[in-house]
């Protein structure tokens, strides 16, 4: 199947270092749930995030790619990055190309909108994308798949998940986006024209047997479920957009548009589609390049290792609607701790901030590095105790969520709509191309930005 192609079936398979010998259950990862493997006394192992770069064959973001990324935008890597919590990658090194050529090249991405406020977790992925928005200064498209969220959800209808996307919609846009270069849209609102003929074209050039090797569909699985993968992939298509790049409406996709090349940050659940996107890319009647991806690992739950945060469980995440009191409160009583049983033993035996939760949510949201060791070197000798380490990461975590919540006030239905308006988006991209590289990004007749 095309399918696995990039999924990488045909590798051998090597034993994940993580897992043990026998787990009762595998490790589950997939775009609507993520399980850790479970152990034969019934322990839920972390997630092997190795063996998903083996199993799925992607690259792994290593420090020759850091420094490429480094020599080429002029910026210190994210922490996200340094840290390897973005740890996993599609053609990146291809994107940098791009930059440095001073070719364009634009961002998308998305969430699948539920009911209430976002939690941590799901800020991870969207504040990476702004980062990168912010550094390579190129135009995002973030897709709100409320179409999706109705098709596999029985007890969802489209026009509550539409609801909820306008609302998720003022969560994204309190973190920060630039107006001028970002498009947030609900795909209920906004798919037609030639994004939906996208739709068609690719759907024609794959087959039931693709999406089922994929995503696990079978012959009671909804006809809405078997297209969507569709609409989605072809999100990462720049002629799905035909506002956004010129001054003049577009009658119909055009081969320049169409060589306009996507990245793609996202949780590595999410990979699925986009194998099949690059599968089939090139097949469409005005190819497009294969979108580049970077994904990210998952933001631990409280309980610890094997999962992730959840909506549908109000004690494993912290809520960006959470007051103060309720963070501190969750952390204390919930977070897994990798500290001794007593205090003593602690002293002498020292923690574990490897499995500690507290400590994780450290390594995402404070920014100094040497402060950070310092921290894991204390802790694991037993001079930090898990109280204080606790407090540090309660701390850090009320100012992230108190800051969000201060933005979120200033969305107003007007700011919504300067975003969800489709129109021109402006932007500079490399401003200092290579000399060399600059002269061979002339080959890209459209004139953009």
């Amino acid at each position: 199947m095309a399918a696995e192609n990039e999924a990488g079936q045909n590798a051998v398979a090597q034993p994940a270092a993580a897992e043990s010998a026998n787990p009762q259950r595998e490790q589950d990862i997939n775009p609507w749930s993520v399980e850790g493997a479970q152990g034969e006394n019934g322990e839920i192992i972390p997630i092997d995030y190795d063996a998903i770069c083996r199993k799925w064959n992607t690259q792994t973001v290593d420090q020759k790619l850091l420094e490429r990324f480094e020599q080429v935008t002029g910026h210190k890597p994210h922490r996200w990055l340094r840290r390897g919590l973005f740890f996993s990658h599609r053609d990146f090194d291809k994107i940098l190309d791009k930059y440095e050529q001073g070719k364009p090249f634009f961002l998308y991405t998305g969430r699948g909108p539920s009911t209430g406020s976002l939690h941590l977790g799901h800020t991870i992925p969207l504040q990476f994308t702004k980062w990168l928005q912010d550094v390579f200064d190129v135009p995002l498209v973030f897709m709100l798949t409320d179409d999706e969220k109705a098709l596999f959800k029985d007890s969802a209808t489209f026009e509550e998940t539409l609801e909820y996307a306008m609302e998720n919609a003022r969560d994204i846009i309190a973190l920060g986006f630039d107006v001028k270069k970002t498009f947030v849209y609900s795909d209920l609102k906004y798919l037609g024209n030639h994004f939906l003929m996208n739709a068609w074209e690719f759907s024609k050039l794959v087959t039931f047997n693709q999406v089922r090797g994929a995503f696990g569909f079978n012959e009671s699985s909804n006809i809405g479920r078997i297209f969507f993968p569709s609409v989605q992939c072809v999100a990462a298509f720049a002629t799905s957009y035909p506002e956004l790049w010129t001054d003049e409406p577009l009658t119909a996709r055009t081969k320049e548009i169409a060589s306009i090349p996507c990245l793609i940050p996202m949780g590595i659940d999410q990979d699925p589609y986009f194998r099949l996107l690059r599968d089939n890319a090139h097949r469409m009647r005005y190819p497009s390049p294969k979108p580049a991806l970077i994904h990210s690992k998952f933001l631990t739950a409280l309980q610890g290792a094997g999962g992730k945060m959840s909506s549908s469980n109000p004690n494993s995440a912290i809520f960006m609607s959470d007051t103060p009191k309720q963070i501190k409160n969750k952390i204390n009583k919930h977070a897994f701790s990798g500290g001794g049983a007593t205090l003593e033993e602690h002293r002498s035996r020292g923690g574990n901030p490897d499995v500690d939760v507290a400590y994780t949510y450290l390594t995402y949201f404070e920014d100094d590095d040497a402060k950070l060791a310092e921290v894991y070197k204390n802790y694991k000798s037993g001079e930090l105790m898990t109280g204080e380490l606790k407090k540090m990461a309660i701390e850090l975590l009320q100012e992230y969520v108190l800051q969000f919540q201060e933005q979120r006030k200033l969305v107003t239905d007007e700011v919504l709509d300067q975003y969800m308006k489709p129109r021109k988006l402006q932007w500079a991209g490399n401003k200092n191309p290579k000399p060399k590289a600059a002269a061979e990004s002339k080959e890209c007749s459209v004139q953009l930005g």
